[in-house]
C-alpha cells in the first residue's frame, strides 16, 4: 500500500525559511485571534485598560499609601503603571499562546506549516494591549506633569527584551500544553504569582543589595527596571549586573523554549 507524505520539500532543512513563506497565515491568525479577542466584548477595546487600571489603583493604595514605599519623586500611579505595561504584554502573551496549540488542533493536524507561527501569532494580541495602554501611560503623564527625557529612545530595546520574554515562555508553555494539558491549570498560577514576585507594585530598590542579583533571576526584573529607567526622568542608573543577569537568562529561556518547541514539533499532530 502507498503511503502519502505530505510535507514542504526538506522542513527541517528548510523550516526557518518556511516561517518566512508563511508570514501571510502568521498575519492571519494574529489577525483573527484579535477579533476573538473583542468581538462581542461590551466594553471592546477599553478592557485592555480597565484590568491594569484597576490593578494600578490596588497597587498604588497598597503599595504607596498603606506601606509607603518609595517612589523616587515620580508620582505612585506612575511607577506602578510603567511596572504594569512590560508585565501586561507577558501575562497576556501567556495567557494566549498557553492554549494555542491545542485551540488550534483542528489546523495542526490537516495541513503543514511551521508550528511555532502559531504561538508567535497569539504573541501579537498581547503586544496590542500593551501599544493600547501605552495611549493610557501617555495621558496620565501628562496629568502628572511628569514627561520623560532623552533615555525614551532607548525604549524599543526594552520592548524587544520584553517580547523575548514573552515568546520565549509563551512558545514553551505551549509546547508543554499540547502533552500535559494540566498547564491549562498552572499558567494562571504563574501569572498571578509573577505579579507580585517582579517588582510591579514596587521598586526593586526596595530588594537589600545583597539578594539584588539573585531577584534578577526573574527576567521580568530586568524588563521592568529597564522600562523605569526608559519612561521615569530622574531614576538612578539601571543595576547593571542583575541587568545583564537577565538579559541572560531571557536569552538561555528563548533558545531552550525553541529548542524544546523544535523537539516536540513533529508530534504535536499525534498527540493533539
Amino acid at each position: 500500500m502507498e503511503q502519502l507524505v505530505i510535507e514542504a520539500g526538506q522542513t527541517e532543512r528548510h523550516y526557518w525559511r518556511d516561517l518566512w513563506r508563511y508570514r501571510e497565515l502568521f498575519y492571519f491568525l494574529a489577525w483573527r485571534d484579535i477579533l476573538v479577542r473583542y468581538k462581542q466584548t461590551v466594553v471592546g477595546v477599553a478592557w485592555s485598560l480597565i484590568r491594569p487600571f484597576l490593578t494600578m489603583v490596588v497597587f498604588t493604595i497598597i503599595f504607596g499609601k498603606l506601606a509607603h514605599m518609595p517612589a523616587d519623586g515620580v508620582p505612585y500611579p506612575i511607577l506602578v503603571f510603567t511596572g504594569m505595561l512590560p508585565w501586561q504584554l507577558f501575562s497576556n502573551s501567556l495567557s494566549e499562546s498557553g492554549n494555542s496549540l491545542v485551540a488550534n488542533s483542528n489546523l495542526i493536524s490537516k495541513i503543514y506549516f511551521p508550528r511555532m507561527i502559531v504561538p508567535a501569532g497569539s504573541v501579537i494580541v498581547g503586544f496590542i494591549d500593551f501599544l493600547i495602554s501605552g495611549i493610557f501611560l501617555g495621558i496620565l503623564m501628562v496629568c502628572y506633569h511628569f514627561p520623560p527625557d532623552w533615555r525614551l529612545l532607548a525604549l524599543p530595546l526594552f520592548i524587544l527584551l520584553a517580547l523575548a520574554v514573552s515568546l520565549g515562555v509563551g512558545v514553551l508553555i505551549a509546547a508543554l500544553t499540547v502533552k500535559y494539558r494540566d498547564f491549562r491549570f498552572i499558567v494562571p498560577f504563574i501569572v498571578q504569582f509573577g505579579l507580585y514576585v517582579s517588582p510591579v507594585g514596587f521598586s526593586a530598590k526596595v530588594v537589600p543589595e545583597k539578594w539584588r542579583l539573585l531577584y534578577s533571576l526573574n527576567p521580568m526584573v530586568g524588563v521592568i527596571n529597564g522600562f523605569r529607567w526608559s519612561l521615569l526622568r530622574g531614576q538612578s542608573q539601571i543595576y547593571v549586573p542583575g541587568f545583564c543577569l537577565s538579559f541572560a537568562v531571557v536569552a538561555l529561556l528563548l533558545v531552550a523554549a525553541i529548542w524544546y518547541f523544535r523537539k516536540t514539533e513533529r508530534t504535536f499532530a499525534d498527540v493533539i
